[in-house]
């Protein structure tokens, strides 16, 4: 965590600050760290209506006590190509979820997301998946039917017959779409109630606005995502770096 952990008294100003309804980028700003460590330790925390600064530093204590008596295991334990730091890649993988959970998915689902992203096959199995996150196989079907129904992840087989969970760059084309058209029953659904109610009535305005809005964001989004859709599959130069 930059900066070193949390202290108790900045906690407390956590809470003070989600106390006085402000975002996490002003919290940040004020303590003088990261918006996602802030973000990260709210939401592992009980989030912004449960967050409390003394529970939420006895239960750091109490997670560090542990990870001191317990042999390393998870994602910490695995070896890093390319000379990356194990432990900062833990905490990377971490924010990522933590980022994917803020965005509505669930702490599983955002989990497995964050695991595969942080992967450079983008693709595992899932019994590599239940290793890495230390939870069940039946946990791991959960989450990748949750994020197959969102075109987020995707199936495949390789050449031992293996069934892989993928992430590539095409998914964010097809989520976007995905979104985009995600408001079209609603649409309709509006645009009929707009005969029904009376056009030119109140109610009936409120659901034409409603329908004209959506449709123009949904449309724009659309052409959007075909438009930048080269992007990517556009290479940005990297450097090879030797693993250990």
């Amino acid at each position: 965590m930059p900066g070193g952990r949390l202290t108790q008294a900045e906690r407390q100003q956590i809470a003070l600050g989600l106390a006085d309804s402000l975002p996490y980028a002003e919290i940040a700003r004020r303590l003088d760290r990261p918006t996602s460590t802030i973000t990260r330790e709210v939401m592992r925390n009980g989030g912004p209506t449960a967050y409390r600064a003394d529970l939420a530093h006895r239960a750091t204590q109490q997670r560090t006590h542990r990870r001191k008596q317990a042999a390393p295991r998870g994602p910490q334990a695995l070896p890093q190509p390319y000379g990356r730091d194990a432990e900062a890649v833990a905490e990377y993988q971490e924010a990522l979820t933590t980022v994917f959970m803020t965005s509505g998915l669930p702490k599983m689902m955002a989990r497995v997301l964050g695991c595969l992203y942080t992967t450079d096959t983008g693709s595992l199995t899932a019994s590599e998946l239940a290793q890495r996150l230390q939870v069940s196989p039946a946990s791991i079907s959960k989450a990748i039917t949750f994020l197959e129904n969102l075109a987020l992840v995707r199936r495949e087989r390789d050449e031992r017959r293996r069934e892989r969970y993928v992430v590539d760059d095409d998914l964010w084309y097809q989520s976007m779409i995905r979104s985009a058209r995600a408001n079209d029953q609603f649409i309709e659904t509006a645009r009929q109630g707009v005969s029904i109610l009376g056009r030119g009535t109140p109610a009936a305005a409120r659901l034409e606005n409603a329908a004209r809005f959506l449709d123009f964001v949904g449309e724009a989004l659309v052409r959007a995502a075909e438009q930048g859709r080269d992007v990517l599959y556009t290479r940005t130069d990297t450097t090879d770096v030797p693993s250990d």
